[in-house]
């Protein structure tokens, strides 16, 4: 098993930023780790994962060119930094661990993961 706990949202004008912090935790190796959101009323979608084999990463369309993943080698701090943020990017971000090696090929879906965190909210206005 693995222990997640996410910091680092809070409340930002639209077009600021802010940067997500995943702290991993476990001895399971840990082949995927993602930062998935969830408005109110939503679907949880994958915003941004990072897997190996290679730290590949993937980004859903409506973040790419704005978020960016990052991770330590152990995939023990994964990171997420969210820039020039929307009012549609308010939602509450998870962050979650996959010791399925198969997680690689579908990282984007939430049922391949493990272990999840317990959130932190992100609210961004005009």
């Amino acid at each position: 098993q693995v222990q997640l706990r996410e910091s680092g949202g809070g409340s930002v004008q639209t077009g600021g930023s802010l940067r997500l912090s995943c702290a991993a935790s476990g001895d399971n190796i840990r082949y995927c780790v993602g930062w998935f959101r969830q408005a109110p009323g939503k679907e949880r979608e994958a915003v941004a994962t990072i897997y190996n084999p290679g730290r590949s990463t993937f980004y859903t369309d409506a973040v790419k060119g704005r978020f960016t993943i990052s991770a330590d080698v152990a995939m023990s701090t994964v990171n997420l930094q969210m820039d020039s943020l929307k009012s549609d990017d308010s939602a509450m971000y998870y962050c979650a661990a996959s010791t399925n090696v198969v997680c690689s090929s579908v990282s984007e879906a939430p049922y391949v993961y493990t272990d999840w965190g317990q959130g932190t909210q992100v609210t961004v206005s005009a």
